[in-house]
């Protein structure tokens, strides 16, 4: 029910990377102002994030994340009928506070106040799910904004949050108990990082950086493969691939259990993020680069959302997780926000390659700092 919830969530907000051409016209606004758009939406979710954090403890994410459904369906509605900026950007505000309180990081509350520590796989194995999201509604949207436009397909989504991820939240999902209210102790015996600190700021910063890449990346994707020569219907396609293969990564990840943490995945995933990012640059504007392009990159990112997650798990205790999330999201959400209008910017303004530098630099740098946490790993003391 979670998965399919998200999948909505996610699937209905990635409008811009399939529509933001035709509503750049329609508008008569800028591509970069278009993205921008994206940008409200992520700038929103990170300044919800640390003050829901007092909410989710009160109330449980579940009702949380009903409240954001109830929410983002007037935020679809107004972006279906906006004329210009003033009510364009509303919506995408209006968005951005029913993400905050309904995608990602309320899913992931949501589990770990089921399962604790043990939330780790089953995050996993939603993400495995949800990296479909791309994959399904991109070619729907494309199919919707072709024969409908986008402003119908708006609404269509409006409908989707009420219809679909509300029955989902309020119906299929079961409440937490009350057990869950109180602030339990660390079973595992483990010494936990308080949050805040060093390490809190590494670990957000590392997020952070490698979510401007990925989030950026995602919402150009397809104007990028398009300047690098193919036709839409091969960006589309291609980009359309590109979630099929994160939830490969995301499964090799779920199917390693316990093996390793979130700290090993985010090492191994940010090492082969930026080789991918070089690999265009290098590569030239051939079909098959770009293929193996989207599989390395697919891979990587893929796996780098599993560990967005899945850090927290590492370092902080089921009773600070809520609060450490919420606030990591602030970061997190702010460069997501900057991301697609930068990147945007460079590729009207430059060319594919000037986005792919800049995203590889973002990407070594979070590299460097997620090897920097290796040796911050809480150490275990044992339970007597």
């Amino acid at each position: 029910m979670l998965a399919i919830a998200q999948i909505a969530g996610w699937g209905t907000v990635g409008l811009l990377a399939v529509a933001g051409s035709k509503m750049a016209v329609e508008l008569q606004l800028s591509l970069p102002t278009i993205f921008a758009g994206t940008s409200v939406l992520y700038a929103l979710m990170g300044l919800c994030g640390p003050a829901l954090a007092p909410v989710f403890t009160r109330y449980g994410a579940r009702k949380v994340m009903i409240s954001g459904s109830m929410l983002a369906a007037p935020g679809f509605g107004l972006l279906a009928v906006s004329q210009g900026s003033i009510a364009y950007f509303t919506a995408w505000a209006i968005l951005g506070a029913a993400g905050a309180a309904s995608l990602s990081t309320a899913a992931y509350i949501y589990l770990n106040e089921v399962l604790g520590r043990e939330a780790k796989g089953a995050i996993s194995a939603l993400m495995l799910v949800t990296g479909l999201s791309s994959s399904i509604f991109w070619p729907l949207t494309a199919f919707l904004v072709e024969h409908l436009g986008w402003r119908s397909t708006c609404l269509i989504f409006a409908s989707v949050m009420v219809f679909v991820c509300l029955p989902l939240y309020s119906l299929g999902l079961p409440a937490r108990s009350p057990a869950h209210v109180a602030v339990a102790p660390t079973a595992s015996g483990s010494k936990r990082s308080a949050v805040g600190g060093r390490t809190f700021y590494l670990i957000a910063s590392a997020i952070a950086l490698n979510a401007f890449v990925t989030y950026g990346l995602s919402a150009v994707l397809i104007e990028l493969l398009k300047a690098r020569g193919l036709t839409l219907t091969e960006a589309v396609g291609l980009a359309s691939m590109l979630g099929i293969v994160q939830v490969a990564a995301r499964g090799l990840d779920l199917l390693g259990g316990g093996r390793w943490d979130g700290i090993t995945t985010a090492i191994v995933a940010g090492a082969a993020l930026p080789l991918a990012l070089m690999l265009l640059v290098l590569g030239g504007n051939g079909y098959a680069i770009v293929l193996v392009f989207i599989v390395v990159y697919g891979l990587a990112s893929g796996a780098l959302a599993v560990a967005r997650a899945t850090i927290p798990l590492t370092f902080y205790d089921k009773a600070d997780y809520a609060r450490a999330a919420s606030r990591i999201a602030l970061p997190l959400n702010l460069l997501s926000a900057s991301s697609p209008p930068i990147l945007a910017a460079l590729l009207s303004r430059f060319n594919g390659n000037a986005v792919l530098a800049l995203t590889a630099l973002c990407s070594s740098l979070a590299l460097a700092i997620l090897l920097s946490l290796r040796s911050r790993r809480p150490a275990v003391i044992p339970v007597k």
